[in-house]
């Protein structure tokens, strides 16, 4: 799985974070100090403050995240150029050997 986000409010952004980490009273002070200046530096580690990839696919069926990693980059994304076909990267077609579409 792959997501694109678009921040429109980085400020928004980091001062959600550093609530959370002020929030947040089981955090030891050293750790705390080093949250909030990355996040504070880097938008993309806010974000990560506030996004629990093990929350978001608790309740989903069948699914069971057992490591998620987060890097983050500035882009300038075009949805509508050749080079941001998300299925580019597939070296597999999505087929089973019953021709379902589903791959197994």
């Amino acid at each position: 799985m792959e997501l694109v986000l678009e921040i429109d409010d980085e400020e928004a952004v980091t001062g959600a974070a550093l609530r959370r980490i002020a929030d947040d009273g089981d955090m030891p002070d050293e750790e705390r100090v080093h949250a909030e200046s990355a996040v504070t530096e880097d938008t993309a580690e806010a974000l990560a403050q506030l996004v629990d990839p093990f929350a978001l696919i608790d309740e989903v069926p069948g699914v069971e995240l057992l490591q998620a990693s987060w890097s983050g980059e500035e882009i300038d994304y075009d949805p509508d150029s050749p080079e941001w076909d998300l299925d580019e990267d597939d070296d597999e077609p999505y087929d089973d050997e019953e021709g379902t579409g589903r791959a197994g």
